[in-house]
Parts: structure tokens; sequence; C-alpha cells
């Protein structure tokens, strides 16, 4: 599972490199093509605005992955194990309830953006949103499955503030 799961973390890297890629080159080559020929890629904007959302996303969830999102662990740092576990199993909570409102927001935004097309390229708005759900699903699984090795005291649960904590993301 682990080596599926550090596979699975190389291509979400290398979707989010080739979405940078795309948008420096269509950013890029719009600038020079407006001063230079006074002319421009019309669908530019568009492609880049999409792969900018689907970077960020991806980006979330390789954060959440590596346990990399800012966090203010002093207060947990302070807390005696039990109740800085006690704390990370109601964080984990909350945020698996905000996770849950936003997969409900981004399924309704993409069954929107179905009917909804962009204004150049003409492709369903949708594209936008299944970022959002995309993110929602992955995120949602991987807080989960950290809360159940918290709950089961597994020895490599994330527990912020913990002294053992680093944050490698390798198992997740």
């Amino acid at each position: 599972m682990h080596n599926y799961l550090s596979r699975l973390e190389r291509l979400v890297e290398w979707l989010m490199a080739l979405a940078l890629v795309v948008m420096v080159a269509l950013v890029f080559g719009n600038v020079v093509l407006r001063y230079v020929f006074d002319s421009g890629i019309a669908a530019a904007e568009e492609v880049s605005r999409l792969m900018f959302v689907w970077l960020v996303f991806l980006g979330a969830i390789l954060a959440v992955r590596q346990n990399s999102h800012l966090g203010v662990e002093m207060v947990q740092a302070r807390l005696s194990p039990a109740w800085r576990r006690g704390c990370a199993v109601l964080s984990h909570l909350l945020m698996l309830y905000a996770l849950w409102l936003f997969l409900q927001g981004s399924w309704s935004q993409t069954l929107i953006g179905l009917e909804t097309y962009s204004t150049v390229l003409g492709f369903p708005m949708a594209l936008f949103a299944g970022a959002g759900l995309l993110c929602a699903v992955a995120m949602l699984l991987l807080i989960a499955a950290n809360l159940y090795r918290i709950v089961r005291r597994h020895p490599h649960a994330q527990i912020p503030g913990s002294p053992d904590t680093h944050s490698t993301g390798q198992d997740l």
C-alpha cells in the first residue's frame, strides 16, 4: 500500500509540474505576443486559470499527505499525551466535517458546471469544480486514515505537538 501511495504522490507532483509549465508557457507566450506582435492567444487566460486551480488543489492534497499544512502546535506541545490525542481527535473530526461541507459544495458546483461552458474554448466549467471535488475526497480519505491511526494508537499516527511528529508524509 505504501508503495502505491508513493507512486500516486509522484504522479500528483508530475501533474503539478506539468500544470505549472503550461501556465508559464501560456502566460509568457501571451505577453510576448502582445508586446511584440500586438496579438495574443485568446484561450491562454482560460487554460492558465484552469491549470492554476488544479495546481492549488493538487498542492493542498500533497500538503495533507506530507503533513505540511500550517499549524500552531505550541499549545498541543504543552499538553499531556492523552490531552494531545484528544485534541487531535477533535481537530480531525472538525476537519472531516469541513471537508464534508466542501465535498457537498464541490459536487453541487460540478453538477452546475456540467451545463455551463467557458467563454473561449467552450469546455465545461465542471473542470474547475472537479478539482475541488477530487481535493475534498482525497483529503477526507487521508484525514480519516490518520484519525483511525490516532484512535487505534498506531505508532505512525500524526498527532500535532508530539515530539515524535515529523512531516515526512511517509506514513499517511
